[in-house]
């Protein structure tokens, strides 16, 4: 087994998608992922991979020194066993070498999970956005670390 991580590429979106659909109630498109990676000039996009076949993915944006994560997500079967963990070490380390001074994110409030991860980072609760996904309303609780 070799696992690697790499920044996304044009040919990986089908697979992305794949996770993409697996992982959210309202998956972007195809579309959306080729504008980030081909007009986006602020994001950047990396990929989990066993073998050849990708299984994650995280993207961020970063505007002069503040990073945001824009989603990150691996395929049911991958979870819980330390690759998010992974993953998101990358970008962050990414996200640092880039030059951010501060990193960002959103995170669904039933999400604890995720939370204990983001936590284990340094992230911080910073505030809630109400009503902010729009597949059932709920609320989203805003999380940030200064780098």
């Amino acid at each position: 087994m070799t696992v690697q991580i790499r920044q996304m590429t044009l040919k990986d979106i089908n697979q992305v998608l794949t996770i993409e659909q697996s992982s959210f109630g309202v998956p972007w498109s195809k579309e959306v992922f080729f504008k980030e990676l081909t007009e986006n000039p602020y994001s950047i996009y990396f990929v989990i991979e066993e073998d050849g076949r990708i299984f994650g993915y995280c993207g961020m944006w970063l505007v002069i020194d503040e990073a945001q994560i824009t989603n990150i997500a691996l395929l049911p079967e991958y979870r819980g066993r330390k690759f998010g963990k992974a993953l998101f070490q990358y970008v962050l380390n990414q996200a640092i070498a880039l030059g951010a001074a501060r990193l960002s994110l959103e995170v669904r409030v039933s999400n604890v999970v995720a939370q204990n991860l983001y936590r284990q980072f340094g992230l911080i609760p910073g505030g809630i956005r109400k009503n902010y996904y729009t597949d059932n309303n709920e609320d989203a609780l805003v999380m940030w670390v200064n780098l």
